[in-house]
């Protein structure tokens, strides 16, 4: 079962895993000397402002990412950057450290997914472009073409290929119509926060989608120049001793703070008592009222390995599939986007194939994803003990002094926030014998008299 010249794939989800999983497709058919004809189904308008446009994500990428596509032509022009985020400051109730990384390459950028917050229309015109559509615009280059319309049902015809059936349009009667399209192949990229996934579970493949949790995103306006004033070119984390959060983040975005709040099913309630806590208020200007009605969501989030997420002539890839937890969902996109096209091209399009050529990165993700899930609960039990926030937040201020210091726990602690290295290489840096020795010290100078003083 191969894909061959003139093959018919449709690709459902034009966020950056949908997009880049077309754009990979086609830029292998071109260099192999095949034709396919690709179709983008995605309904929403990554040119509007507020939910319309929205992905629900927090919204930054790494600067290794950015050099991971620029290599395979994949340029992203500067008013996608909104800010570069050369530092985190941890912020826990024992004190705060700032955190630099070693090399350039590892900065992050800020971005928005859609044209901005809702609101932002007001600025018109808008000083900022939207990522996911110039990834769409890019795949849309390579030939592929978008269809903005939502879909309705999959149905297998009796030679096993994909038949598209849409949501009827405005206006159009809701009696069942004729597919729009019969396909080869297909690739589902539908989030996890939608129905889309409803359409490949009642596929008969077998797939069931991951767990998921929830987190809570808000825009708070600000303006560039108090931003920049009060959280710099910084990211900001917070590891606090309050019940059901992981961590939260505050990220500079242009005119805008993107907050962030990850934890145990994170409610409205929680996200009240974070905001609330004094660390987060002191980055906020005197006087400052969060706003009755600011741009927020409750994404869901990936948090389990899927099951079974290929079939014959079906594989899905992103956040429905396997991806990074808590961070890097771009790059995990990139990453399975680009192994799964690898995989149709160069090996084939039934169930084995995708077994063979594209289960064992999703394997390999989900492995590392149960380390993190690891590191995230010592954290979590760790954090009601203030000694050892003090030790922590002492041995990456110590680390930070020394130029020479090869600053593990520190680049362990940039790694787990920003995703760009897995939670395996994470796990040996923080877990060296030289780090655990240090916190091991700074713990007992902290228990003793006037320790913490010192």
């Amino acid at each position: 079962m191969e894909l061959t010249s003139g093959a018919r794939v449709a690709v459902i989800g034009g966020g950056p895993a949908g997009s880049l999983s077309a754009y990979f497709l086609l830029d292998l058919a071109r260099q192999t000397g095949l034709t396919f004809q690709v179709d983008l189904f995605e309904p929403r308008d990554f040119n509007q402002t507020g939910p319309p446009g929205c992905n629900m994500c927090g919204g930054v990428i790494s600067e290794s990412l950015m050099q991971k596509m620029a290599a395979e032509g994949i340029s992203l022009p500067k008013e996608l950057l909104l800010d570069a985020i050369d530092s985190y400051v941890l912020h826990t109730d024992s004190g705060a450290a700032a955190i630099r990384p070693l090399q350039e390459e590892m900065r992050i950028a800020s971005i928005f997914r859609g044209a901005g917050p809702q609101g932002a229309e007001s600025q018109s015109p808008l000083p900022w472009s939207s990522f996911d559509q110039h990834l769409m615009q890019l795949a849309q280059g390579l030939g592929a073409r978008h269809v903005p319309r939502r879909v309705r049902q999959l149905v297998r015809d009796a030679e096993g290929r994909l038949e598209v059936h849409l949501q009827p349009a405005r206006g159009e009667s809701d009696e069942p119509e004729e597919p729009y399209g019969v396909y080869d192949f297909l690739i589902g990229c539908v989030g996890l926060n939608g129905a889309g996934v409803r359409l490949f579970e009642e596929l008969d493949f077998g797939y069931q989608p991951p767990k998921t949790d929830r987190a809570w995103v808000a825009e708070f306006y600000m303006g560039a120049e108090e931003v920049h004033r009060r959280l710099g070119h910084a990211m900001h984390i917070f590891l606090l001793d309050i019940p059901g959060m992981k961590f939260a983040a505050l990220t500079p975005k242009g005119h805008y703070a993107t907050f962030i709040i990850l934890g145990d099913d994170v409610n409205e309630e929680l996200a009240r008592q974070v905001c609330l806590s004094p660390h987060v208020r002191e980055l906020f200007p005197e006087g400052w009222e969060t706003p009755v009605r600011p741009c927020r969501c409750q994404p869901r989030i990936n948090i389990g390995p899927p099951v079974h997420p290929f079939g014959d002539r079906v594989v899905l890839v992103g956040d429905c599939a396997s991806s990074r937890l808590y961070k890097d969902g771009i790059g995990a996109a990139y990453r399975m986007a680009k192994v799964c096209a690898l995989t149709a091209v160069t090996r084939g399009i039934a169930a084995e194939d995708f077994r063979q050529g594209y289960w064992p990165a999703c394997q390999e993700m989900d492995r590392d994803n149960r380390l993190g899930h690891m590191l995230f609960s010592m954290d979590g039990l760790m954090r009601h003990l203030s000694f050892f926030r003090w030790a922590m937040v002492t041995v990456i201020r110590e680390e930070q002094s020394r130029t020479d210091d090869p600053r593990r726990l520190s680049s362990a602690m940039w790694d787990t926030f920003t995703g760009s290295a897995s939670y395996r290489h994470i796990f040996r840096r923080a877990f060296h014998p030289l780090v655990l020795w240090r916190l091991c010290v700074a713990m007992l100078r902290s228990l003793l008299p006037a320790g913490r003083g010192r």
